[in-house]
């Protein structure tokens, strides 16, 4: 393994904001209940997971699913994109597809369909 790109946390969280900002208009409004958070490390039985979601996709919710339901979550994870990557631009770019891929999750997308369309 080579040598971990440098950048704090805020500078990592500006990166996941700037790609929350790429996600087009009509995308984000339809997004509902979902939040998407910073983490330094992933799950410990998954060390190389660069996101995450958790929640009930879009397309699996009932009439009954909103009754007390807490909100999705995406995360994305600092660590192991910044062990990952070579430089601060390979950060931006892999922050970027790591939240369009966890926000397709939403949306129901899975992981064959993503591979399909580049976007895993």
């Amino acid at each position: 393994m080579g040598v971990v790109v440098e950048m704090t946390r805020e500078e990592f969280e500006d990166a996941v904001r700037d790609a929350l900002d790429e996600v087009p208009e009509e995308l984000a409004a339809m997004m509902d209940n979902v939040v998407v958070l910073v983490e330094d490390e992933p799950p410990p039985d998954e060390p190389d997971l660069l996101g995450l979601y958790e929640g009930t996709p879009l397309t699996e919710r009932g009439e009954s699913w909103a009754a007390g339901s807490l909100p999705d979550r995406i995360f994305v994870f600092r660590n192991p994109t910044l062990a990952l990557c070579e430089d601060r631009d390979e950060v931006v770019e892999e922050v970027t597809i790591t939240v369009v891929h966890e926000i397709a999750h939403h949306f129901g997308i899975d992981d064959d369909r993503l591979h399909d369309l580049g976007w895993s």
